[in-house]
């Protein structure tokens, strides 16, 4: 009976390792064994800051076994630690999944993850309370490897300097995190994203305050939207059906999932089940896939990183009725400002605004558009301050934008909803 039970609790997880495991097959179609290891090395040895594709670093053999392999070893993590999944635990798993195609890979989380494991024996408490901060913490992960990429150190003083950072990032963003979230009232769904932003930019001001920066950097790969946009829209269309195999009544609680604000925290997962969330998760990822061809973009790590972004906070606040407003608002600002709607910093901005759904939810369309519009102006100019460190850089505009919004939609709003 107790197998029985296991067995149903980690449904969730063995659907993912499947797919991870597909990823990594679908390495070898696409790649050679040679061309995957000399890929994941290059993925390695390289400076991470953003924006950094591993595709066009590593190659797509390599940035698929990056992030399946990755993937894996959180998924190991939380079974052994013993936390079910739910909304947050996919969240963080997709994250960490799509984050894997520019800026983690499977060598710099790890600094951060000791230094969060410390926290938490630091507190007497057990690594389970705090295994999925530990999982978002990885936003700061280039600052492992970044320091040899200056000519301030030599390459072992570098990587020990780097390690050292990473372990004390580690081990003083819990408490960072658990404030930032007073501070916007739940409306930017990538807290930690706006709490590593506050502690990159402390971190890079004392920085550049002793001689130390960093170049900005963008590397982008182009030529790939057909294989990918096969790819993903197949995987995703996987997810609706899995969803409904898990559960008939799936799509009319995902009606009802829609209806939710989507403020943290709200998880879904919790709420309305399984088969509700993967196929809101399919849903969004294709509706995310779609606006990327129908704008022009490319396909690449970091806007498939985004599209596993979004389709990972489907159970944990997101759904087509409070993102769509958010996109809409992005897609308006970037007709009128000085980028192109296809631009890296539009098409990114337009996926990772989406933090911002739970205004839309709460507030309405409007106030939604409205959100939107703001985050692209803001999102433009806080990548200066914390130098690239910051993997979730749209969670800390996000995160900037809500305590500037949400004052002003709760005092000048007309209606009492």
């Amino acid at each position: 009976m107790g197998n029985v039970v296991k067995r149903k609790i980690f449904k969730t997880y063995y659907i993912l390792i499947a797919y991870y495991v597909a990823f990594i097959l679908f390495a070898f179609v696409v790649d050679t064994p040679y061309n995957i290891f000399n890929g994941l090395k290059a993925i390695i040895l390289e400076s991470d800051l953003l924006i950094t594709d591993y595709i066009a670093i590593g190659g797509i053999g390599a940035t698929f076994v990056n992030s399946a392999l990755l993937s894996l070893m959180c998924i190991g993590i939380l079974v052994y630690v013993g936390i079910k999944p739910n909304g947050s635990t996919i969240a963080a798993l997709s994250t960490i999944t799509g984050f894997a195609f520019f800026g983690k890979n499977i060598l710099n989380v790890w600094p951060i993850f000791l230094g969060v494991w410390l926290y938490s024996k630091y507190q007497k408490e057990p690594f389970l309370n705090y295994v999925l901060i530990a999982l978002f913490a990885t936003t700061l992960s280039p600052t492992v490897t970044q320091f040899k990429y200056t000519s301030n150190f030599s390459q072992i003083g570098a990587l020990l300097i780097g390690i050292c950072f990473g372990v004390v990032i580690g081990f003083i963003l819990p408490p960072i995190t658990s404030y930032c979230l007073k501070l916007h009232q739940g409306y930017n769904l990538y807290n930690t994203g706006f709490a590593a932003g506050l502690l990159g930019t402390v971190l890079m001001s004392i920085l550049r305050a002793f001689g130390i920066d960093f170049k900005t950097r963008l590397v982008w790969s182009t030529g790939n939207n057909l294989i990918f946009g096969i790819l993903l829209i197949v995987f995703f269309s996987s997810m609706i059906l899995i969803g409904y195999c898990l559960d008939k009544n799936s799509f009319k609680k995902f009606k009802e999932l829609c209806r939710q604000s989507g403020r943290l925290i709200s998880d879904f997962y919790i709420i309305y089940g399984d088969g509700a969330v993967f196929v809101n998760m399919g849903i969004l990822g294709i509706l995310s896939t779609l606006y990327i061809l129908m704008v022009g973009g490319d396909l690449n790590g970091p806007t498939i990183g985004g599209i596993f972004t979004v389709a990972g906070f489907s159970g944990f606040g997101k759904h087509p009725k409070n993102t769509i407003p958010i996109v809409l608002g992005t897609a308006l600002c970037s007709m009128l400002n000085i980028w192109k709607i296809n631009s890296p910093q539009m098409v990114l901005s337009a996926l990772f605004s989406t933090t911002l759904a739970p205004i839309a939810g709460q507030f309405g369309w409007l106030y939604g558009i409205i959100a939107g519009f703001i985050h692209v102006c803001i999102v433009a100019n806080t990548g200066f301050l914390h130098g690239g460190l910051n993997l979730y850089n749209n969670g800390f505009a996000g995160g900037i934008v809500a305590i500037f919004l949400i004052p002003l939609i709760t005092s000048f709003r007309k209606d009492d909803k």
